[in-house]
């Protein structure tokens, strides 16, 4: 029996880069790359600020069938389960968007990735809480948010590289370039989320293979229906029954109001010209500012957070890195108002943004994984980035009116303003001073 033991213990080292990186692309699939696509395929920043944002809605629900995860099926069933149906959503995109109603059409298919995603991210997250000791958790936090965010720079960089070359490649010889409704762009994006839907199946065969069997990953046993929903408001009633609940809400909801509604915009901003006040930047030229220098300082600021935590505790760099998730977004303000054309300072810029964000990010997974310890702590989980994402929702949903109506340099100068909301729950939030940190062998 300790030999079998033995042979299932896998290095986390071999699943947790790459299933948090495939958490994170449909995600920023959803709400990035979509954005990106739909601008170069002509919607206004009200429609997809507002449309896009509505895709969060599956995050914000996943705690109502979360606790099905727990009782049907393994959390390793969900993971490969989900990543093959993700490839199909991917491949259903690809096919629709050459359609005369592409937008309805693609925007259903979306639909569907965000729902396996936010299903998979519920069986991921119980995976990692089941498979590793608490200060694993704490000290793979750092490489298990690198990975993700890896995931969201490489859809927003190394993606749309890829579809802006595509465009070039397949642009009509006698199409205005860049014009939206060109048949070259509409296939530059089909192609791409072919490719995608490519990857997905790749990851579905390596996690079948790597991931590791924990024992305590098995079905919740109920013997009646009545035993599943007396379970099911317990796990809810378990939750709402934290000692200060209140403020536990209020920092899931505002610690990230800022970012809600910057990362609809910021996208736009880089594409528009700069009559309007945008940088006039290529699509390919806007996924190399993400896809270079942002993907070294994110993967610095991901992994120097994580470490941070795990040496001296949560508590001790909960203050330094609130100000380095928001601050940072004072580079958008600089590059509203001098709208430079040198891609080296929009590089640095947006590296700067991004080393913020990954070192500040550390402390919300974080703050996540100390208030979901305990009995239900896959569920509670879930509900904690239900919570997560009706803040990121909600912003978002009034960004690109709001845009619009003040113009990208007032828009970018409000969003620093909204960061004020981060900083106050940040210091009431209740926090153990030892989370995070190693205990003493004895």
């Amino acid at each position: 029996m300790q030999g079998k033991q033995v042979r299932r213990r896998k290095s986390p080292w071999l699943w947790i880069p790459s299933l948090y990186f495939a958490s994170g692309m449909p995600y920023v699939v959803v709400m990035t790359v979509s954005v990106i696509m739909y601008k170069r395929l002509g919607l206004s920043n009200t429609d997809i600020a507002l449309y896009t944002s509505w895709l969060y809605l599956p995050w914000v629900i996943k705690p109502f069938w979360s606790p099905l995860v727990d009782i049907l099926k393994t959390k390793r069933s969900w993971i490969v389960a989900m990543q093959l149906l993700i490839g199909a959503g991917l491949g259903g995109v690809a096919l629709t968007l050459p359609t005369d109603d592409f937008f309805r059409n693609s925007m259903a298919l979306l639909w569907l990735l965000a729902f396996s995603s936010a299903t998979h991210d519920i069986a991921a997250d119980g995976f990692y809480m089941l498979g590793l000791s608490k200060h694993e958790q704490t000290w793979f936090v750092g490489i298990r948010s690198t990975f993700y965010r890896l995931a969201m720079i490489a859809g927003q960089g190394l993606l749309i590289i890829l579809a802006g070359s595509l465009e070039s490649v397949f642009q009509s010889a006698d199409s205005a370039a860049g014009s939206a409704g060109d048949p070259g762009v509409v296939l530059a994006w089909t192609v791409t989320f072919y490719i995608m839907a490519g990857m997905f199946v790749v990851f579905f065969a390596w996690h079948r293979f790597v991931l590791p069997q924990p024992e305590k990953d098995v079905p919740t046993i109920h013997e009646t229906y009545t035993d599943i929903v007396r379970d099911f408001l317990q796990t809810f009633a378990a939750f709402f029954n934290k000692p200060k609940i209140g403020l536990i809400l209020a920092f899931l909801l505002l610690f990230r109001f800022s970012e809600a509604q910057l990362v609809k915009i910021a996208a736009p901003f880089m594409l528009d010209s700069a009559d309007i006040g945008g940088l006039a930047l290529s699509t390919g030229q806007v996924g190399f500012a993400y896809g270079t220098i942002g993907i070294l300082m994110l993967t610095l600021g991901g992994l120097l957070g994580g470490f941070l935590a795990a040496r001296h505790g949560l508590k001790h760099w909960l203050l330094w890195m609130v100000i380095s998730i928001n601050l940072p977004n004072a580079v958008y303000v600089f590059l509203s108002f001098a709208l430079p054309d040198n891609l080296l300072i929009i590089n640095l810029a947006i590296g700067l943004e991004q080393f913020g964000y990954g070192f500040g990010f550390a402390a919300y997974m974080l703050y996540m994984l100390y208030i979901s310890n305990g009995a239900h702590q896959t569920a509670h989980y879930a509900i904690c980035t239900g919570f997560m994402a009706l803040g990121m929702m909600i912003p978002g949903m009034f960004s690109g009116w709001l845009q619009e109506l003040m113009g990208y340099q007032f828009f970018f100068i409000w969003v620093l303003v909204a960061t004020v909301p981060s900083f106050i729950v940040t210091l009431l939030i209740p926090l153990d001073k030892s989370f995070g940190r190693k205990e003493p062998e004895l």
